[in-house]
Formats: C-alpha cells, structure tokens, sequence
C-alpha cells in the first residue's frame, strides 16, 4: 500500500492541491496530514476543511505547533514568530527592513529633568539599543551604519530626529527613522499593546520586512506573499494573511525564562554578547552621525 505523507500545509491552497494531484498520479491509496495545516498562507479554512473531509475518509491528521497555537494559544511574544516567518524563507531571500520609532515625548519631560535636552540623552541612545536588537533578532548582525541627526525641532543640543541607514551581513539594506517629537504611533509602544500604560492602535506597524518572495508587517503579522515563482512580478496580486499569535506581557515571560535559566531547565535566549553588539551598534549610529560617514563594525 502507498501511503502519502503530508505536512506543513500552512493555509496553501494551491501548494496543497499540486500535492495531492501529485500523490493521487502516484497511486496513494491512504493519506496522513502531518501538521501544521494553518499559519502564513490565505486559505486556512479552506486547508482545515479539506483534511477534516480526508479523515472523515479514513486519512490521518495530527496537530502541528502551528494548529496547536491557533488551539491553545501561539508563541508569547511577535519577535520570536516573525523571525520564525523569515526563517523560513516564505519571504525568500531577505532584501531590506524599513523601520520607525516616532512618537511624542511631551515638553514636561524635558523640563522635569533638564539633564534630558543634553547630548547623550537623546532618543539614539535610550530608545534606539531596543530597535536594535529587535532589528539584529529579525534580520541578522548589523556590519555598517549611516546616520544624520538633527534637533531643529525643539533646539536641544541633544538630537530630536535621526535617520538611519543599515546594512546588514546578509546584505539586506535597512532604513529606520527615529524621533520623540513625531506626532506619529508607529512604535513598538504604540502598536505592540505589550505595555497598557501606552495608547495603542492595532492597524499600526513599526517594522515592515521584504524579501525577495513576500514581505512581513510587525506587530500586525500582516504577510503579503507570491503563491507561485511565476507569479513573482508587481503585475501579479499577493496571498494575503496574517501569521497567527497572541499579544501578552513580555515582563512576564522574562521573569518566567529567568527562573528557568536559573533553575537550569533552560538556555538564556539573550546573553550579555547579544547586549554588548547592541551597544556596539548602538554607539556606531552616535559615531555615524557626528563624522557624516559609513562606520563599519568587524
């Protein structure tokens, strides 16, 4: 008897209907759906409703990590899923990141703590090392950065609004635009509703990444993305769908991973090297901006 195995379906209506012609040419006479039927394709439904009418004729389904997140629940947190996305290579090859942090500090900050309007308290430096790792966690290590600041603005001698630009060691280019004068949410505050004491607005993103296949939006996980290699031409329409997770408390999560670590039932997902390249990028934005060049970092 020739048994079809089958998995990773992940909502593809068309990827799933090439396979099963492919299968029947073949001569299967039995079928077994090995998991994750949902997640990053259009058509989740209709993929579900599918294997149900298989089973229903004697086929075999298990769940995968996808089906039981839609189930009991997905990862706890959007970076670790969106890397997950481009690890895949539903995207392809990974092309660039556009990223932003514009938000509205309010003019009592500043005059609550004067020391804030003077260099080295600007927004590169105490908001920026967050975009950063986030950005090294998506895409990969940072190797070189352009910046320009400016403080036209409020007239600070500290910085107000930076532009940047990044490159990346898989030669993915990355552009980032920071400001705390911006009246504008597109941050990670703003659009992840990670932390409640921010308003927060879920049609939002502060992260868009293209590939040479599709693009991702984070935090809305919203995924835009060829069905087919001959389909790969802006005269062709994407599949559209959104990458299933949930938003929770990261704090939360940290405590729970710290107690792990400690209690040596787990690997720390974030150790001090990841922290000194953050800085390292971090510092090389400061350098860019004020040399007005490309600073490498080995």
């Amino acid at each position: 008897m020739k048994i079809a195995l089958i998995t990773d379906l992940h909502a593809n209506r068309e990827a799933i209907e090439s396979v099963l012609a492919h299968a029947k040419a073949q001569g299967a006479q039995r079928y077994a759906f090995v998991g994750d039927f949902v997640g990053y394709g259009a058509d989740p439904g209709w993929v579900v409703d599918l294997v149900r009418a298989h089973v229903a004729r004697g086929a075999v389904a298990v769940m995968g990590n996808h089906d039981a997140a839609v189930v009991q629940g997905p990862l706890p947190t959007m970076i670790p899923e969106a890397r997950q996305v481009v690890e895949s290579g539903v995207l392809g090859r990974l092309v660039a990141v556009m990223g932003s942090a514009t938000f509205l500090k309010p003019d009592h900050y500043y005059a609550d703590a004067p020391w804030r309007r003077e260099l080295g308290a600007g927004p590169i430096l105490l908001n920026m090392i967050h975009e950063v790792h986030n950005l090294r966690m998506l895409c990969g290590e940072i190797v070189a950065v352009q910046a320009f600041t400016s403080h036209a603005t409020r007239g600070f001698p500290v910085e107000d609004t930076v532009a940047i630009n990044l490159r990346f060691a898989s030669g993915a280019l990355g552009s980032f635009m920071l400001s705390d004068t911006a009246a504008c949410p597109r941050s990670w505050e703003q659009t992840s509703q990670e932390n409640k004491a921010y308003p927060s607005y879920d049609d939002e993103d502060c992260y868009v990444i293209t590939g040479t296949n599709g693009s991702l939006s984070v935090p809305t996980m919203r995924l835009k993305t060829y069905p087919r290699p001959q389909d790969r031409s802006w005269w062709k329409p994407f599949e559209v769908g959104v990458v299933g997770m949930v938003r929770d408390d990261p704090l939360k999560h940290q405590i729970e991973h710290f107690g792990a670590v400690i209690r040596g039932e787990a690997e720390p997902l974030v150790s001090a090297r990841d922290g000194l390249a953050n800085l390292r990028v971090t510092e090389a934005i400061v350098a860019a901006a004020k040399a007005g060049s490309t600073v490498e970092l080995n």
